[in-house]
Formats: structure tokens, C-alpha cells, sequence
């Protein structure tokens, strides 16, 4: 299950409200990975974008979970929920392998898109928060985004957030010679901005962030100066283009301290290119006379994406996603049954232990030989039962119908139901149970 809203569901206003920094995202796994309903859990937050990917036996409770963690921690209110959407099954699989391929992204093909699933999945088993299911996911999540960029044309006409704000800057200015750029914040995205700029001619660069060192670091980098934070406003009032990425959960410029910054340059034209997560700058700025203010919405909207093999990319891609999701989903359908399996072949092998020691009591004693001979012809029988019922219940095409199938298994070999145990519940489980539980996870997988 995937549950999440992104820059297609909700205003970057409220996007800003449940995006969950790096640092508090190994909280919330913490957290969650316990949570009722929740037995595996990866979060997944980018600039446009905060979703939570799910391994769950009962996804109501699972998703119980989420809407309280949400309400508790982000002040989410059930009228706010419409923005979310929650997918499963095959359409959960298709939206992770889409997101990781660049097709679901602010600009089509981004490339860091790849490497944010990545670390979101790294950060996820740090903490213990996936199993079998959701690594084999991810896994898969990014083959599949490696086979989309090497078999179509996204990774040749992918557009990032710093080559939007280069094709940006050169709209505005029309030349990036020796234009004056400064750098708040050492984002990984600041630094490939002000790269692309400096290819094109851009000028001085000068680097602050709340940490001197980082900033000295960069600015050495770059061949630029770094500043202080206190230098920040006399460092606009000299710079053409200021670029901002700094996690700061305030407004670093506010619309009067902007106000005063556009008068002591005379109302000269400053480009503020407002890239982070959240927001640096408040949104009124773009209201000041001189000051040309562009979030990433405003990024998006500035820099079309539209042409013939852009399109045509698209669909290639799509055609890929959806035919590897569609397979991938057959094989964790298939996975699901495995328990029901296991549990009947367990079943079948205890009636037949149960039957030859009936019939050596009656008929034995029985030489060596004699003996195996019976053994292997239960144990063909058993493989028999178990390999045709097994065939029956992988190839069964709805959910629904599968449930059904065995479900009727269950109850006619008299075979206990499949544990499907709820994270919620772990601690109360014997550590016997838990690994029958993995065992179980693992045997399905290899299969």
C-alpha cells in the first residue's frame, strides 16, 4: 500500500505541512514500524512529494495507523485527508516503480529521483522497518528504473530542478555572464544549480549556510566566498540571482525585509530561485516591486516540458512501467499464498505419519526396505496434492477469487489459517513465531 500526497493532490503549502526532514524520518520509522496493521514501512520525502510505502496483511488498520500518526504529529483534519491517496496492490506497485523512474516527478525523468528512493529505502532498513516484501520492492523499484532510463529517451531529456532553474535564469537574463550568484544553504540541489550556471558564464559566487564550515567548504568547491548569516541581506542587496535551500523550518526573508532589500538596490531586477523544503522565503515576496520570487511551483510552471519526443519518452516508459508492475504483482500474489501452502503440505505429512503408523501397528512389522517404499509413495502423493493445489491457487487472475480458493483449502483440510501477524502485535508473539514468520517471508520470496 502506498499512502501520500504530492505536487498533483495538494498545494506546496500543505505539502510543506507534512514534509518529515531527514533527521525526523528515522523517528517516524521508529515509530511506525510498530504502529497496528504495520508490519513493514519506508518513507519516502522529496521536494515535491511525502509518501509512505507499506507491507501490510490488514490494510485498514494499517492505514488507521497512518491517518492517527498523521492527525497526532502533523495536525492532519479528516478534511484535509481527500488530498491523500491511498493505492494497493497493483496500482501501489505501479506508483513506487513510476516515482522511482522520473515519470511522477515535478519535471519528467528528474535523475535524483532515483537515488531519493534509494536512501529512503537505506534509511528504512537502518532502523529495521522493512522485511522480504518491501526490499524485494524497492529492489525491483529500481531495476526498473534503470532498465526505463538505458531503453528510452527520459534520461536524455530529463529536466532537474537545477537545470529548470539554469533554463530559468537565462529566460530572465538572456546572458549568465558575470551575474552575481549567492548561495543560502549547502543543498546537494544548490550546489548542481549554481554549477549549471557557472557553465554558462555566471559570475562571483557567494555561499552562507548555518554551518561556517559547510559553507567554507562549499565556496572552496566552487572557487567562490563564503559569508555569515548575519551577511545575508547586504549579500542579496549585491547579488543577481539568489538560490535557496536551507531546511530552515522559518522564513529566512520575509516580504518587509525584502521590501527594504529591493529600495537599497534601487528596484534592479533579483532573481530568487527558492528551491528548499519548506520554503525559505515567504510567498508575499514575489509581490515586491524588483524581486523575481520562483518556488517550485513556480519553476514548474515557468519551464514547459511539452514536445513530441518528450511525449513520446513518456509513453515508451509508461508501456515499461506498467508491464514490469503488472508481472511483479502476479509473483507477490503468488508469494501470498505460499503460507496456505506450507500449512497444508505440513497438514497432508501429519495425517500420512499418522496413517503409516496406524497400518505398521496392523499389517508390521515391515522390513527395511518395505518401509521406505511407503514413505515414498506418501511422500508422492503429498507432493502431488500440495504441487496441483498450489498451481491452482497461484494462477487464480483476482484477489478476491484467490482469497476464496484458499480459504476453502484451509477449511477442507482442516489446516490453520495463515499467521498474518500485525507489527502492532510483535511484542507479544513468541520469538519462535517471529522466526516461523521469516521463514515463512523467505521461503516466499526464494519461491
Amino acid at each position: 500500500m502506498v499512502i501520500g500526497l504530492n505536487h498533483r493532490t495538494a498545494p506546496l503549502a500543505m505539502r510543506e505541512r507534512f514534509w518529515i526532514s531527514e533527521k525526523r524520518r528515522y523517528e517516524v520509522l521508529q515509530q511506525l514500524k510498530s504502529a497496528e496493521g504495520i508490519e513493514e514501512i519506508a518513507v519516502l520525502c522529496t521536494r515535491c512529494r511525502t509518501e509512505f510505502l507499506v507491507w501490510a496483511s490488514e490494510p485498514t488498520l494499517a492505514a488507521a495507523s497512518l491517518l492517527h500518526f498523521l492527525s497526532s504529529d502533523y495536525g492532519l483534519k479528516l478534511t484535509e485527508w481527500q488530498h491523500f491517496y491511498r493505492l494497493l496492490d497493483e496500482a501501489a506497485v505501479s506508483q513506487i516503480f513510476r516515482v522511482t523512474a522520473g515519470l511522477d516527478s515535478l519535471f519528467l525523468g528528474e535523475p535524483q529521483v532515483m537515488s531519493q528512493a534509494e536512501g529512503a529505502w537505506q534509511q528504512a532498513r537502518a532502523v529495521g522497518a522493512t522485511g522480504p516484501f518491501l526490499n524485494t520492492t524497492l529492489n525491483k523499484a529500481l531495476e526498473v528504473s534503470s532498465r526505463v532510463r538505458s531503453e528510452t529517451g527520459i534520461g536524455k531529456l530529463a529536466v532537474s530542478v537545477p537545470t529548470a532553474a539554469l533554463k530559468l535564469a537565462r529566460q530572465i537574463f538572456g546572458t549568465l555572464e558575470n551575474r552575481r550568484v549567492l548561495l543560502l544553504g549547502t543543498d546537494e540541489m544548490c550546489e548542481l544549480s549554481v554549477r549549471h550556471m557557472m557553465g554558462h558564464g555566471a559570475g562571483s559566487v557567494v555561499v552562507i549556510d548555518q554551518s561556517p564550515a559547510r559553507a567554507q567548504e562549499l565556496a572552496e568547491k566552487l572557487g567562490g566566498t563564503s559569508a555569515t548569516l548575519a551577511d545575508r541581506w547586504q549579500c542579496m542587496v549585491q547579488a543577481d540571482i539568489v538560490i535557496t535551500a536551507t531546511g530552515c523550518p522559518h522564513f529566512l526573508v520575509t516580504r518587509e525585509e525584502a521590501e527594504r532589500i529591493a529600495a537599497e538596490r534601487n528596484r534592479v531586477a533579483l532573481v530568487i530561485l527558492d528551491i528548499g523544503m519548506p520554503r525559505d522565503v515567504d510567498p508575499n515576496v514575489r509581490r515586491v516591486d524588483g524581486i523575481m520570487l520562483y518556488d517550485l511551483e513556480g519553476l514548474e510552471r515557468a519551464i514547459q516540458q511539452k514536445s513530441e519526443g518528450r511525449l513520446a519518452a513518456s509513453g515508451d516508459a509508461e508501456k515499461i512501467v506498467a508491464g514490469e508492475a503488472q508481472a511483479f504483482r502476479s509473483q507477490l500474489k503468488a508469494h501470498t499464498v505460499v503460507p496456505t501452502i506450507v500449512a497444508l503440505r505440513q497438514g497432508l505429512e501429519e495425517i500420512c505419519r499418522q496413517e503409516l503408523e496406524s497400518f505398521t501397528e496392523e499389517r508390521g512389522p515391515f522390513t527395511r526396505e518395505q518401509d521406505q517404499s511407503l514413505h515414498a509413495i506418501t511422500a508422492q502423493v503429498i507432493q502431488k496434492i500440495a504441487s496441483s493445489l498450489a498451481r491452482e491457487l497461484k494462477e487464480v487472475p483476482e484477489k478476491e477469487e484467490q482469497e476464496r480458493m484458499t480459504a476453502a483449502v484451509t477449511r477442507l483440510f482442516h489446516i490453520a489459517s495463515p499467521k498474518q501477524a500485525l507489527a502492532g502485535t510483535r511484542s507479544a508473539r513468541s520469538a519462535k513465531e517471529r522466526e516461523e514468520d521469516e521463514r515463512t517471508k523467505r521461503t516466499a520470496i526464494a519461491i
